[in-house]
C-alpha cells in the first residue's frame, strides 16, 4: 500500500495535484471522482472533503510518534503547500518557509486561487455550460478571465527583465525532469519553476475552453529600468505554457486519472461540439441535483 491516495478527477484543480506529485517523485494510489455522476457528492466522500470538491489526498504516512494514521488534507493550494514541506526538502518546485521567494510564491498562489480558478471557472460555465445564453455573464467572466491572464503576462515579462539567469543553469532548473521544459524562465515567482507556476498553468492550460486565446493577448507592460516599456507580438504566457507541457512531469501529471482529451477534441469544430455537449450535460444535471438539496 502507497502512503498517499489522491481523490481526483481531469479538471485544473485536480491535475495540479497529480502534477506535483509528480514533479515531487512521490508514489501515490488514485481514486477517480467521476464528478460526471457526482460522487464528489456521497457520504462516504463528504468525510474526506466536507465542501464535495476535489482534489483531496489521504496521508498514510506515520505521525512523528510513530502511530498509524489516515491524514485528510483538502483543497489544491492547501495539499500542495503540505506536500510541499513533506517531500521539497531541495526546495525542487518551492522555497524555504519564511524567504521573500516563499512568500513570492504564497501570493501568486492565493492571486491564482482567488482570481484565475473562479473567474475562469464561471466563463468556462456561461460560455460552454449554460442552457440559457446570458450575454452579459458570457462577457463578464471570460473578459475578466482575459484581464488576470493580462496581469500573468505582465508578471512574466517583468521576471525576464528581473532574472538574466541563462538556460540550463543549476539555478534556472527545478522539479524532477530532466530534458526539455527544465530551461531558463522566465516563472511567475523567484528564478526557477515553482509550485506558483503549477497553480496557475493548471488552469490557464485549459484557456481555449473558456473561451480565451493566450496568442491574442494585450501587449504586456514591462518595466525595466523605470521606464515601461510595450512588448507587441511576443506572448510570454504562450511561451511559458508550451515550456510547462513539455515537462515529462506534466505530461504524466495531466493523464491523471484518466487521458487529458481536451486539447486533442478542440482541434475540430466535431470534436469540440462533442465534448462540449457530454460535460454540459452532467454540469447541469449536477447544478439541479444541489438546487433540488433541502434547505
Amino acid at each position: 500500500m502507497r502512503k498517499y491516495r489522491l481523490y481526483t478527477s481531469g479538471t485544473p484543480n485536480g491535475q495540479k495535484i497529480s502534477i506535483t506529485l509528480e514533479e515531487l517523485g512521490v508514489k501515490y494510489e488514485t481514486t477517480h471522482v467521476d464528478i460526471s455522476k457526482s460522487t464528489q457528492k456521497e457520504d462516504w466522500y463528504l468525510k474526506i472533503n466536507p465542501n464535495g470538491r476535489i482534489p483531496a489526498i489521504i496521508d498514510r504516512t506515520p505521525s512523528p510518534e510513530g502511530k498509524s494514521r489516515e491524514k485528510r488534507v483538502f483543497e489544491g493550494q492547501a495539499i500542495m503547500l503540505y506536500l510541499c514541506q513533506k517531500y521539497d526538502e531541495d526546495s525542487k518546485i518551492s522555497f524555504p518557509f519564511d524567504t521573500e521567494k516563499y512568500w513570492e510564491v504564497m501570493e501568486w498562489m492565493t492571486w491564482m486561487q482567488s482570481g484565475i480558478g473562479p473567474m475562469q471557472g464561471q466563463a468556462n460555465h456561461f460560455f460552454r455550460y449554460a442552457p440559457q445564453k446570458i450575454e452579459y455573464a458570457i462577457q463578464r467572466y471570460p473578459t475578466e478571465t482575459k484581464r488576470l491572464y493580462k496581469v500573468l503576462e505582465d508578471r512574466l515579462a517583468e521576471q525576464k527583465g528581473i532574472n538574466k539567469t541563462a538556460a540550463g543553469t543549476k539555478a534556472s532548473t527545478a522539479g524532477g525532469d530532466e530534458g526539455s521544459g527544465n530551461g531558463d524562465g522566465p516563472w511567475v515567482a523567484g528564478d526557477r519553476y515553482t509550485i506558483a507556476d503549477i497553480a496557475c498553468f493548471s488552469w490557464v492550460n485549459w484557456a481555449e475552453w473558456a473561451g480565451v486565446d493566450v496568442a491574442e493577448l494585450p501587449w504586456a507592460n514591462h518595466l525595466e529600468l523605470g521606464k515601461l516599456m510595450l512588448i507587441f507580438g511576443d506572448r510570454e504566457v504562450k511561451k511559458w505554457v508550451d515550456r510547462i507541457n513539455a515537462r515529462e512531469a506534466v505530461k504524466r501529471g495531466l493523464d491523471v486519472p484518466e487521458p487529458f482529451k481536451m486539447k486533442e477534441m478542440m482541434k475540430t469544430k466535431e470534436g469540440e461540439e462533442e465534448y462540449a455537449q457530454y460535460h454540459s450535460s452532467w454540469v447541469m444535471k449536477g447544478q439541479e441535483k444541489d438546487q433540488a438539496m433541502p434547505k
